[in-house]
């Protein structure tokens, strides 16, 4: 480090990765500070530097002094152990500023000498006061992983159809006879903890109501009219339940009922092609599902704007991890059990570390903030001016505005899926609401309508059944 490289530093100030000590005299004070940069995200300490960027320095002995004071402290005063950089820099009148690094730990959780666990807050440190953090610490060192976390769910919580079909559909075989074999079975599938209760991925994948057990882990979504967030006016609105694959399904029929459809030479009644590849959405909800923090008791937020789709995925991203690596198609495991089923096909998958990319590569306008102090991860996708779309000279189908209230689509729905059911009479309700663009609870809703009505009638079971239409 040049004395330039070292005023550049100092002219930033202090923060989360640069403090300013005029004097280090406290062995066990400066080990707390060492831990606190190696738990959070590493940085540097300027000994010599007062807190007012002003550079008194150190004498020749001080440096000698402080040296043997920084190896005892990360030898003996932080466990596990530190391996610290210290540079000398001089400065006016034969003074000397030591720069001491301290990188991000690979070891986390780091301890002082008193058996404190140290983050940095800002330019300052806090001890960690919660067991929320201990477990975060513990993700990021790979010890602990929140998907695994036991809930106070029995194996009786299972939504047994949807297992069911996953067991006969992934793994060819039939679901157990007794409730001791499908505890072992669940246990062998990390879906459920050794005392045999379902563990977080099991609730989240395949509990019969996910958000009965654990109501914070769903989607809130909202058309806002304009560019800014309203606190009463909204055009649609919808929040999303259920296992994964339903949240995930819900989610995507929101975005693309919201979403402007480009005729395109097409005719009038045509859907259209959306605006932006139904691709796009595909890679990025399925991204936010499976790599959020679930260590955070928190929805995930979708925000639509005129101009843009905000995706707000509580948890910033893992470890070392920054936008610019996720942009090359880097990845780090949060969440390594749901990530295996959502690789088994419950969510549309294309391998580990690629769905940003190809979500880039259908859509380049689109924006990553990663928010370390409010632990928010926030993908951004721009749309086009709508004007921009008619000047292109294609005809333009905008969604219906129902200012202030939930939009309801009883009468047209009810009419397309009885054409969809014309079509194909063993149509799914998944299948439906994706062709038609509306929420499966939408569908379910229409459904039960129609047959209240005498107009609609299911026979047969779920999976071998069909639906008949009433003339």
């Amino acid at each position: 480090m040049t004395i330039n490289s070292l005023l550049s530093q100092i002219t930033l100030g202090e923060d989360s990765t640069r403090q300013f000590k005029v004097d280090i005299k406290n062995a066990e004070s400066l080990a707390s500070e060492m831990a606190a940069f190696s738990n959070t995200c590493g940085g540097s300490i300027f000994i010599g530097v007062a807190d007012d960027g002003s550079i008194p320095g150190l004498s020749q002995k001080d440096v000698t002094r402080i040296n043997q004071l920084i190896s005892n402290a990360a030898s003996q005063g932080v466990r596990s152990p530190l391996t610290v950089e210290t540079k000398n820099v001089a400065v006016e009148d034969g003074r000397v500023v030591i720069a001491l690094t301290v990188s991000r730990g690979i070891d986390k959780p780091y301890f002082d000498k008193n058996g404190v666990i140290w983050l940095k807050a800002g330019s300052d440190k806090r001890r960690v006061n919660s067991k929320e953090e201990l477990r975060r610490l513990f993700q990021m060192s790979d010890q602990f992983h929140a998907d695994e976390l036991p809930t106070k769910a029995g194996i009786d919580k299972l939504d047994k159809l949807r297992f069911r079909d996953f067991l006969r559909d992934v793994h060819k075989q039939e679901y157990p006879d007794s409730q001791e074999e499908l505890t072992k079975l669940l246990q062998n599938l990390n879906l459920a903890t050794d005392d045999g209760m379902l563990n977080l991925a099991g609730v989240l994948m395949f509990a019969e109501r996910p958000e009965w057990i654990k109501p914070q882990f769903v989607v809130k979504a909202i058309r806002y009219p304009g560019n800014e967030i309203h606190a009463t006016d909204y055009m649609d609105t919808e929040d999303f339940d259920g296992p994964l694959p339903k949240i995930f399904a819900d989610s995507m029929a929101f975005v693309m009922r919201n979403l402007h459809k480009i005729q395109a030479g097409r005719g009038v009644n045509a859907p259209g092609t959306a605006e932006i590849s139904e691709n796009v959405f595909e890679e990025l909800l399925v991204n936010a599902l499976a790599h959020r923090d679930y260590l955070v008791s928190a929805p995930i937020r979708l925000f639509i704007f005129d101009n843009r789709i905000e995706i707000i995925s509580p948890g910033h991203l893992p470890n070392n991890l920054t936008v610019e690596k996720i942009r090359a198609g880097n990845s780090n495991i949060r969440n390594p059990i749901l990530v295996s089923y959502v690789a088994k096909g419950l969510l549309p998958y294309h391998g580990l570390g690629s769905g940003i990319k190809r979500a880039l590569a259908k859509w380049s306008n689109i924006d990553f903030a990663d928010d370390h102090d409010g632990c928010l991860f926030t993908t951004t996708v721009h749309r086009q001016p709508l004007e921009e779309l008619m000047l292109a000279g294609a005809p333009i189908k905008t969604p219906v505005k129902a200012s202030g209230k939930r939009r309801e689509s009883v009468g047209k729905a009810s009419g397309k899926i009885l054409a969809a059911i014309r079509d194909k009479s063993t149509i799914t309700i998944p299948e439906l609401a994706k062709l038609i663009g509306i929420t499966e609870r939408s569908v379910q809703r229409n459904i039960q309508k129609l047959q209240s009505d005498g107009l609609l009638q299911r026979i047969g079971g779920r999976k071998e059944g069909y639906w008949k239409i009433i003339e």
